[in-house]
């Protein structure tokens, strides 16, 4: 591989505790298609690994709760012809998708009033409008 792939910051996901899984990928292909194992299926166990702390840890595993199976998330990759691209882009997309889970929630918004004077602003833009809108009638034009 081309090093580690970060998450977030020092944390980065560990090779020894990455499954990868090599098949033939579907569809067109010349003559290398039929011997070759292109596509790629990187699972990795979100409820056992010691790398990603127990907060981040706690999250992933409540948010990807959809997509785990056994607390093993997977991701596959068949795009690219190379197995070794397709190798680089699984788990690329493994740690945009750790990095997205483990995000800390966003902070709640704080309710805050609209200015008066904004509101009066708005008030007297819709009159004008109404003014013109309404001087467009065809009575006067005779």
């Amino acid at each position: 591989m081309s090093g580690p792939h970060v998450i977030r910051g020092s944390v980065s996901l560990p090779e020894a505790e990455l499954i990868w899984r090599f098949s033939r990928s579907s569809g067109p292909g010349g003559q290398h298609v039929n011997t070759s194992d292109s596509q790629v299926e990187l699972k990795f166990d979100l409820a056992k690994t010691e790398a990603l702390p127990e907060v981040w840890k706690a999250r992933a595993l409540e948010r990807l709760a959809g997509r785990l199976v056994d607390g093993v998330i997977s991701v596959r990759s068949s795009e690219h012809r190379s197995q070794w691209r397709n190798r680089e882009t699984a788990a690329v997309r493994l740690a945009a998708l750790l990095a997205e889970a483990t995000a800390p929630p966003p902070k709640p918004r704080r309710a805050t009033r609209i200015p008066r004077g904004i509101n009066e602003r708005r008030l007297r833009e819709k009159k004008q409008r109404s003014d013109t809108k309404r001087g467009r009638t065809g009575r006067d034009w005779g």
